[in-house]
């Protein structure tokens, strides 16, 4: 089941649509990472290894953190400095 190319994929979509319903670019790299793990064993580019396919999905989806927390992170200056309480 794990070597199938579709279920990666699907898992994928389902992970997209759970970042959709609770944002926060918490489950979108994962979603990511699963899709491009079913797209290489899709090509052929991995085997049907349970553990070797969990490394590239694990490593996938830490890429695609590190791109999305790059692009769309916190960036220089969008932090918000407070000089009043707004009680006083």
């Amino acid at each position: 089941m794990w070597a199938t190319w579709w279920v990666w994929i699907v898992a994928g979509f389902a992970l997209g649509v759970l970042e959709v319903i609770a944002p926060g670019y918490i489950f979108l790299g994962f979603a990511i990472g699963a899709v491009l793990v079913g797209i290489a064993v899709g090509v052929g580019l991995l085997g049907s290894s349970l553990p070797i396919l969990l490394l590239a999905f694990a490593m996938a989806s830490l890429a695609a953190w590190f791109a999305l927390r790059r692009t769309m992170g916190v960036r220089q200056g969008q932090v918000k400095l407070w000089d009043r309480d707004i009680n006083d």
